[in-house]
């Protein structure tokens, strides 16, 4: 979901994933680096197809009001709180998006992370200060009372 932003995209793309790792199961040798196994696979598949397609970064994406809601058990502060971060981290680019999914939700280490989406590691903690600092900016800029705004 965090890739594709659409529901039935992300259904396509998790069903692919698991036909190719079906069919390339001899490959795996450490059943504990499973998780790393199959993201490699389904990013893999993703940027195949956005190259198919010709997408650019940027297009093809849909608003956040389109994704799933936060559960309901969630208060009316905690549900416009969690919008409020989707709609800023949706902001990024996608390989600042791609790096904060791994680290910060996925819980992968940088290092894994890198061999993940195939980049060196510092590449992953320069992305990750660079999405830091937008998010910073952006939770900043919310803060400030607009143009003609009583403080």
């Amino acid at each position: 979901m965090v890739l594709s932003r659409k529901h039935d995209v992300a259904d396509d793309l998790v069903q692919s994933t698991c036909v190719r790792a079906l069919e390339r199961c001899a490959q795996v040798a450490d059943s504990t680096g499973v998780d790393r196994w199959l993201f490699s696979i389904l990013h893999s598949i993703w940027v195949n197809e956005l190259r198919a397609q010709h997408v650019r970064q940027g297009q093809g994406f849909v608003d956040v009001g389109e994704m799933e809601s936060p559960a309901d058990t969630l208060s009316f502060e905690e549900r416009h709180w969690h919008t409020q971060v989707m709609q800023r981290v949706n902001r990024l680019p996608e390989a600042q998006r791609n790096a904060v999914f791994l680290v910060y939700v996925e819980g992968f280490t940088y290092q894994e992370a890198a061999m993940t989406l195939c980049v060196p590691a510092g590449t992953i903690m320069s992305r990750l200060a660079a999405a830091r600092l937008t998010l910073a900016k952006d939770a900043g800029a919310a803060t400030q009372p607009q143009q003609g705004e009583n403080k």
